[in-house]
């Protein structure tokens, strides 16, 4: 009874919530949208709310087909002067007449780099005659033809008061001018983000600062950061500048629960942060330690960390070792993965093993060094010593030397492997 109760529409509440589940199963989304009017309301949103990561189902119809599906039924959507201005580049005969929801204000994930490789995919396939109703007036407006239709979706979902809940932007992708231009103007698009992505390799002329100071001042509700940065110029103060505004971004967050730093590891940023009492997982990767020298001090002061991974850092050394040594918390470390064996890791095996679920060790060597796999065995045999709970062990490669300890850590903690 109360299946068929759910079916038939009734129990609308329980039936929104069942389809949830469903988020990223994408072929049933498309089956539930023809069972009824109601179930088809519930399953679209989850459609649009992220559609330019999309894989479809083979089963329903191409990779290529779905992305011009997809792009033109946006481009439907695009009021009088920018369909006028569609006219203009060529686009003069669009498929769909009948535009049954407002697509464009489902969105929740905006990738910057994605829309602009989708819109460049569905130009593609327009320049080789599949949609051979399209005719460009010249080849050479191909790039001002992408940035308009880029330019216009964004401006679209604004318009159309979407709330973004994960954003994600490459300062050195080409587009970003025209995001950050359209950003900066309307605080509610992503005011309630959770997720935020930043790729800044920054050069000379490049300018994050409006938009880091847009989000100090407008978003203060990100659960996960996620940030990816280096400096690839001589002048030092613009990285001073990017620091200091990454800082006061990371400072007035509210909520934030898990930071991922990738070559850059801006340690300063996290100290007398209001993240003290609610940042439970740190993700370093590729980092370099050199010359950080507060690391105990930023430890000591996150109160509800519960999870720590290394993966693939560099200067691991008696310094880096010392001053995680040294805390008075314990260091809950729960992903290893290092290219090379370091002194002292065995004191740090002491501090954090019994955390340790994740450990990886890859070697990229050309020659055999009958040293360096002596010393491979070594640190998995204190792997096995110290590290009960792996759940995850990964080896680059087998040699006489490290393939009988592997054995027997493997062995030892069979039961937890995933």
């Amino acid at each position: 009874m109360a299946c068929s109760k759910i079916f038939s529409g009734e129990l609308p509440e329980l039936l929104s919530e069942i389809i949830q589940y469903f988020r990223n199963d994408f072929s049933t989304l498309y089956s539930c949208i023809l069972v009824n009017r109601l179930w088809c309301r519930l399953a679209i949103p989850l459609l649009w709310e992220n559609p330019f990561s999309i894989i479809p189902n083979k089963n329903y119809f191409s990779i290529e087909y779905h992305k011009i599906r997809f792009i033109e039924t946006y481009l439907v959507m695009l009021n009088d002067n920018d369909k006028i201005k569609l006219y203009e580049f060529g686009i003069n005969n669009l498929l769909h007449s009948n535009i049954l929801f407002n697509y464009s204000s489902f969105i929740q994930y905006l990738d910057t780099r994605l829309v602009g490789d989708c819109i460049e995919n569905w130009v593609s396939s327009v320049k080789k005659n599949e949609k051979p109703s399209y005719i460009f007036l010249k080849i050479t407006q191909n790039l001002d033809f992408i940035k308009f239709v880029y330019k216009s979706l964004i401006k679209m979902f604004i318009e159309n008061e979407a709330v973004l809940h994960t954003f994600d932007i490459k300062i050195r992708q080409k587009y970003f001018d025209i995001v950050s231009e359209l950003v900066l103007q309307s605080s509610n698009f992503i005011c309630n983000i959770r997720n935020f992505y930043l790729e800044s390799y920054l050069y000379e002329n490049d300018n994050i600062t409006p938009l880091l100071k847009f989000l100090n001042s407008n978003c203060n509700s990100i659960s996960s950061l996620y940030i990816s940065s280096s400096c690839n110029h001589k002048d030092n103060s613009k990285l001073i500048e990017y620091s200091s505004h990454l800082s006061q971004l990371i400072k007035s967050q509210k909520n934030l629960k898990k930071i991922f730093f990738l070559y850059d590891f801006p340690h300063s940023t996290l100290l007398n942060s209001n993240c003290l009492n609610t940042l439970n997982t740190i993700i370093l990767f590729n980092i370099d330690f050199k010359n950080i020298n507060f690391l105990n001090e930023i430890f000591e002061q996150l109160n509800v960390l519960e999870s720590i991974h290394i993966i693939y850092c560099r200067s691991l050394d008696f310094n880096f070792i010392q001053q995680i040594i040294n805390l008075t918390k314990p260091f809950k470390l729960k992903s290893l993965f290092v290219n090379k064996i370091f002194e002292s890791i065995e004191l740090l095996l002491q501090k954090s093993g019994d955390y340790l679920e994740n450990f990886g060790f890859g070697s990229f060597k050309i020659y055999d060094d009958d040293d360096e796999s002596e010393s491979e065995s070594q640190l998995i045999e204190l792997i096995t010593k110290y590290c009960k709970k792996i759940r995850f062990f990964e080896l680059y490669e087998f040699n006489i030397q490290n393939i009988y300890p592997s054995f027997n850590l493997i062995k030892n903690i069979q039961q937890n492997l995933n």
